[in-house]
């Protein structure tokens, strides 16, 4: 539930907010009377709906960025350090970076990365 709630959290207040909005604009004298219902239901079972879908793919993705790392393969983590240079860092068990509790870490690099963002490296081969 911890790992749901740092995933989410920027989403949960959106979705609270748009609720509050919802019921605001609902409940103003020229909207029909009980609208307010079908309004809060839909925009509510809307936004648990993309909650819950982004929390499933992201969490997925950890899992496969996880076990990618753990077999020795590369890692590419988003970097808001600096954004003019170096936006990505590659990550390998081999480089002294170790995985705890869902974040790499370095003895050689200044911040950890949190697995979720990250993507399993891929190399890119140019075919005619």
């Amino acid at each position: 539930m911890e790992l749901f709630f740092k995933l989410e959290a920027g989403y949960l207040g959106i979705a609270v907010f748009a609720l509050l909005v919802t019921l605001f604009v609902t409940t103003r004298p020229f909207v029909a009377k009980g609208l307010y219902k079908k309004g809060l239901f839909f925009v509510g079972s809307a936004s648990l709906s993309f909650i819950g879908v982004h929390f499933f793919v992201t969490s997925d993705r950890m899992v496969g960025v996880e076990d990618a790392f753990e077999n020795g393969e590369k890692v590419v983590c988003e970097s808001r350090m600096l954004r003019k240079v170096a936006q990505s860092v590659t990550i390998e068990k081999s480089n002294e970076w170790t995985l705890e509790n869902h974040m790499f870490s370095s003895p050689n690099y200044s911040r950890a990365f949190f697995t979720a963002r990250c993507i399993e490296y891929v190399p890119v081969t140019l075919t005619k």
